[in-house]
């Protein structure tokens, strides 16, 4: 089995869900849809995230396949792992430090630490252990992570609390990180420690679906078998939300099933018009954005830095961002608030996929 154009597909249309969400024109003017969760439950914007993990467990499974009929060894393609979760975890600190590195405060952890983390465990347990063993660890990860965080109590506070800042998880990231947390809350981090285990689960539901893929069952067969397992998945993260609610920053054992049956859902989709039907017509930006997503998520997250810290002189002595500076004074008098807060959104998806589109003109691709 060649390359998935759904899944590079699939990734693209994730990184463009990315950039949407991470880069409005103003936080205080956002679409319901375009904001994550305030805490429990689920929006369209924190679907995001675990789709990426997905993708990455189903994009390994085709790269350990291709290197292994290129008869690379076990421990050269753990060396091409360990090479590329650490690339990752650095340019993650690269983005957290950007442009000020204080060390005694810079932020640890991250989306791009996660990610590197995950892959890195996922990738063991993908090489030491069969379907079987595959499937059972990223069920025993979800069960010692719900254990955990309903049995272990949290000094002065107790077992089972899941607020914010209160839950065992935030205890363990302020025990261990310090200071180095998220800088928007100092006391919890969406990227800790903790709740990283069911992170890692979310990547072996990628993984699983990348076994069913490239097995010898029919195209027909296997986006059946999707929508089923999508459904099941659906079905059993609703369940579990009853006693361990669905929630994004917590990473909760039902928030990685439901998304996972989400994300099974959409690839679904993807495979049954694009490389089954070949409906393609669409696909070209998000292949672009898909085939260097981790390169055009790195470069645009530093470019929305840099406008947050160009500076614009106001009347007065007083100054503010060209970012701020550009949606109040293009975006917002065009089409109002919000609308001109998405449509500074989708200016960016526009400029970084426009970026890309030339890199993958003259095949440049970018792996790490």
């Amino acid at each position: 089995m060649g390359r998935l154009t759904s899944l590079d597909v699939f990734r693209g249309i994730t990184i463009a869900g990315m950039l949407l969400v991470g880069n409005p024109g103003s936080r205080k003017h956002v679409y319901a849809p375009l904001l994550h969760a305030e805490w429990h439950g689920w929006t369209p914007a924190d679907l995001v995230f675990p789709f990426f993990l997905f993708i990455v467990g189903v994009a390994m499974l085709f790269s350990f396949r291709k290197r292994k009929e290129r008869e690379e060894s076990t421990t050269q393609l753990m060396l091409h792992v360990l090479r590329r979760s650490v690339i990752l975890f650095l340019l993650g600190l690269i983005l957290n430090g950007f442009s000020d590195y204080n060390l005694t405060e810079i932020r640890i952890l991250g989306v791009l630490q996660r990610i590197a983390i995950c892959y890195l465990f996922a990738s063991v347990i993908t090489l030491k252990f069969n379907v079987k063993g595959q499937a059972i660890w990223a069920g025993i990860l979800l069960a010692v992570y719900w254990v955990l965080m309903e049995l272990v109590p949290v000094p002065g506070i107790g077992a089972g609390v899941l607020e914010k800042g209160k839950d065992l998880g935030s205890y363990i990231d302020r025990l261990v990180l310090g200071g180095h947390l998220w800088g928007m809350s100092k006391t919890w981090d969406p990227e800790g420690l903790l709740s990283t285990i069911p992170a890692i689960s979310t990547t072996l539901f990628g993984v699983l679906t990348g076994q069913w893929l490239i097995s010898k069952r029919s195209p027909l067969g296997k986006t059946v078998g999707m929508f089923f397992m999508g459904t099941l998945a659906l079905f059993v993260g609703l369940v579990m939300n009853i006693w361990f609610p669905i929630n994004k920053a917590l990473w909760t054992s039902s928030y990685s099933v439901f998304t996972a049956g989400m994300a099974l859902y959409f690839l679904a989709m993807c495979y049954w018009t694009i490389d089954i039907k070949k409906w393609r017509f669409w696909t070209k930006p998000f292949v672009v954005l898909g085939t260097n997503a981790i390169t055009v998520f790195f470069l645009s997250e530093i470019f929305a830095l840099i406008l947050y810290q160009i500076r614009i002189p106001q009347a007065g002595g007083a100054s503010v961002s060209l970012k701020s500076w550009l949606y109040t004074n293009i975006f917002m008098p065009l089409v109002g608030y919000k609308l001109g807060s998405l449509l500074y959104a989708i200016c960016f998806v526009l400029l970084w996929t426009g970026i890309m589109s030339i890199f993958y003109k003259r095949s440049v691709f970018i792996k790490i």
